[in-house]
């Protein structure tokens, strides 16, 4: 992931509409969860643990979170882990882009690659809100482009 290095300084907001800052200070267990649903969501059947780990840095770059985060989702059968790969379960949850992405006009950063924005594109998810993402960004994150 590009972008700048502010750590895990980032802002979601939650299911109930409030704004979620997602650094060190946020609930671990809320970033856990934030990681977990968006393996979730990624609609690629299998990818290497180096592009789950991109994704994952759109909620945390802390190592140990990260790893959690995977082991949160092995434990909770949303992916299997073998040879450096996820797999993707049966059943993950397919994002309805007119439903679950919201856009909005604004000055923002994309939490993948740190481009500036005039409109954010945030993935609506069931422990809160991910983003801002790019057009492509957001397509990347959730494996529907390369």
């Amino acid at each position: 992931m590009s972008g700048n290095n502010d750590g895990d300084k980032h802002n979601t907001r939650s299911s109930t509409g409030e704004d979620v800052d997602t650094s060190a200070t946020t609930n671990r267990a809320t970033r856990v969860e934030l990681g977990v649903n968006l393996l979730a969501c990624i609609e690629d059947e299998e990818l290497s643990l180096s592009d789950a780990v991109d994704r994952i840095e759109t909620v945390t770059t802390d190592p140990s979170l990260t790893r959690e985060i995977l082991d949160t989702a092995v434990m909770h059968d949303v992916i299997d882990r073998e040879d450096g790969r996820l797999r993707t379960q049966d059943g993950a949850t397919a994002v309805r882009f007119d439903k679950q992405i919201i856009k909005r006009d604004g000055d923002y950063k994309c939490r993948r690659c740190g481009s500036d924005l005039s409109t954010g594109h945030f993935l609506q998810v069931p422990a809160g809100e991910l983003g801002p993402f790019g057009p492509s960004c957001v397509r990347i994150v959730l494996g529907r482009e390369s």
